[in-house]
């Protein structure tokens, strides 16, 4: 039987990937997008010229209202939930801590983990058995960020990216006998628009050398691994992040 896979922030990038991936493999994909809705729609089409089955929603999952929406419109289409991918994020142009004003930090914050705390939310309260479902799966992005800390340049970005680690591990064992396993990746640099939104498009050539791979990875990498920790294949992992960093 078909899945049906959310992906928030599937409009490009890691999301987009994931997206086609998992519509490859059988599944049906809610491709959600804050902006970009020409971006989201082409990618829709894609998938359905390939031979797979999804859909768009629009839905800033940094409100409350919108997300409801959001999920509220995956059970009018498909009827179920079966796996989440908490991929939506955001960071903001590079700077030190001390020249961040609250209003960044909050916006920051209201996106990467807000919105993914209240996607998981909502996930588990249709695919838990506890509440009558037929268990699933989660998968957090987070970024290698949370474990370096990005210094001088994106403290914010990973803080935001640690807390969601933290999610991965706290909400897996809270779900684990609900039939809902929980896992994350840690992307390194990868080739994605997100540089260009922090000021420097091409950061990743700039960084390159202190990779032991002495490349950037492609989105493609990072969403292999996402839906391998979505399947069945993964039956016996929850509560772990995979990194994929090129060995940093």
């Amino acid at each position: 039987m078909s899945r049906t896979v959310l992906i928030t922030g599937a409009s490009r990038g890691i999301g987009a990937a994931t997206a086609r991936l998992a519509a490859a493999q059988g599944d049906t994909v809610c491709v959600n997008y804050r902006s970009g809705a020409d971006a989201a729609h082409a990618l829709v089409t894609s998938i359905e010229r390939e031979g797979g089955h999804a859909f768009a929603v629009q839905a800033d999952i940094s409100r409350e209202d919108d997300v409801l929406r959001l999920f509220a419109e995956v059970d009018r289409v498909c009827g179920r939930l079966d796996a989440l991918v908490n991929n939506a994020g955001i960071l903001e142009t590079q700077s030190r801590v001390e020249a961040m004003d609250a209003a960044r930090i909050a916006r920051v914050l209201a996106t990467n983990v807000v919105g993914a705390f209240l996607c998981a939310r909502e996930a588990v309260r249709r695919m838990s058995t506890r509440h009558g479902g037929h268990g699933g799966a989660i998968v957090n992005v987070s970024s290698l960020a949370a474990r370096t800390g990005s210094p001088g340049e994106y403290v914010d970005y990973a803080t935001s990216k640690a807390a969601l680690d933290a999610l991965t591990i706290g909400l897996a064992a809270e779900v684990a006998t609900e039939g809902i396993r929980v896992n994350g990746v840690r992307p390194g640099f990868i080739d994605t628009g997100i540089h260009a939104s922090g000021g420097e498009p091409d950061r990743i050539a700039r960084l390159a050398p202190s990779i032991p791979m002495r490349r950037g990875g492609r989105p493609e990498e990072v969403a292999e691994a996402i839906v391998w920790l979505l399947s069945d294949r993964a039956s016996y992992a929850t509560g772990t992040s995979l990194d994929i960093a090129g060995g940093r």
